[in-house]
């Protein structure tokens, strides 16, 4: 594991004090996990991003009708 020193507003470390407290955590495991919690939804912003950007692609429309016509056709089948 990786040591990672770093300061903080002294009113948002008063908030992590009082947090960690009451969920009985070392303060270090309450920002480890706020961290992956916050970088996940970064990640899953940037996915819902690209959706939206493929959305007015309309290159990407075409592939995804087509590939929806073969499915249709195989259903049927």
């Amino acid at each position: 594991m990786t040591t990672f020193t770093s300061t903080l507003p002294d009113d948002l470390m008063s908030l992590l004090a009082e947090k960690a407290k009451e969920l009985s955590l070392p303060k270090n495991k309450l920002i480890e996990k706020a961290l992956r919690i916050y970088l996940d939804q970064l990640n899953r912003a940037a996915y819902l991003k690209s959706y939206r950007q493929l959305a007015d692609d309309s290159d990407t429309l075409d592939i995804a009708e087509e590939g929806m016509e073969e499915y249709m056709r195989n259903l049927e089948e």
